[in-house]
Order: C-alpha cells, then structure tokens, then sequence
C-alpha cells in the first residue's frame, strides 16, 4: 500500500471520479474492474426514482451522471469508477422509456426508445424489446435492452403505442423494428386466430 487512506463510497465521491474521467459520451465502464468496496443505500424504484438513503435524489444531473457509470453483472447491480465499485438496489430494470420516436412502416418500421436519463436505443437485434407477463395478474411488462445488459421498462403510455403499432405475424401480436419481430402476446390471446 502507497500510504493512502482508502475513501469511504458515497454519492459525492463517485460523481467526483467520474468527472474527472467522463469525456465525451459513456464512460468505458465495461473495461473497469475495481475493487468492491461495499454497499451503498442507493436504489433505484420501478418509476426510475434514483433514491439515497431512502431520499429521492432530485437532481436529474446526477441521476444521468450515476446511470453512466451503471453496471450489471449477474443480476447484481453496480456503480463503477475505476478505482472502486458499489453495489445498489434496483427494483425492476434501472431505466424506464419515457418516449419512442417511429420512422417508416411494416418490417422497415424503425422504433427509436428514449429513456428518462437521456439513453436512445433503436429497437433491433442489438436493442430487443421482450414482454413479460405477471404470473397472477396477466399484466404486461415490456422493456427494451439499452446496453450492456441494462434494461428499460417501457412506461404504460409508451406501451399502448407500441400496441397501436402492433401486427400479428405467425401466431404472435407484436411490433417490428430494425427488421426484427418483436413479439408480445399470443395472437390467439387477443382473440384472433393465425
């Protein structure tokens, strides 16, 4: 050891690390293995709400600062600079999609996802959209992969429009984008036949 006091993780100190390194776009956080240092009492709640101990943080520049240095590994979730790295909770999926943007129609059709910390992700081999379907309640859960493992939870409004764009294609309900078929539901759980 150098000498150095190890520093104790908190909100202020990550965001400070990652200052000094951020450039342009997304930190490198894929190439950083840092040390463990511990918990941190950060959650992340189903709405997106960015909480610290138990406070909503209302800064939306800080929430975007700690979404770029967001890790998943397993199904663990991580803040990661690259001198240290602390676990957080997350509820659902760290991310929620707020909005979509389409261009063209049918299988050209193109879906642009827009998340509440400034992501973009074009929905497609790289960006897939899946549905989940509550066990008890049949309730939808679409998301949309934003990267490196992360997901966003399409929020409800931005759901019914995707389900306006919807088209049955060999028994399934579903959306195009970038080529791909997405689907949501069996056709035959809407009623329709193949």
């Amino acid at each position: 050891m150098s000498g150095q006091k190890p520093v104790t993780p908190s909100p202020d100190n990550i965001a400070a690390s990652v200052r000094a390194v951020k450039a342009k776009g997304l930190p490198p956080v894929h190439l950083w293995d840092p040390p463990f240092c511990g918990d941190l009492d950060m959650r992340i709640a189903r709405d997106g709400t960015w909480f610290y101990l138990g406070t909503p943080i209302n800064r939306i520049a800080l929430v975007r600062l700690f979404s770029s240095i967001l890790k998943k590994e397993g199904n663990n979730f991580f803040l990661v600079t690259p001198v240290e790295k602390v676990g957080i909770t997350v509820d659902d999926a760290p991310f929620v999609a707020i909005d979509f943007e389409v261009t063209g129609t049918d299988e050209t059709q193109m879906i642009t996802f827009e998340t509440h910390v400034g992501d973009r992700a074009v929905a497609g081999p790289d960006h897939p959209i899946r549905v989940e379907l509550d066990p008890d309640t049949d309730e939808p859960s679409p998301y949309v992969h934003v990267r490196a493992g992360l997901e966003a939870l399409v929020d409800r409004k931005s759901f019914y429009r995707l389900v306006d764009l919807g088209v049955h294609r060999n028994g399934d309900f579903g959306v195009w984008s970038s080529g791909q078929f997405f689907p949501f539901i069996p056709s035959e759980g809407l009623g329709h036949g193949r």
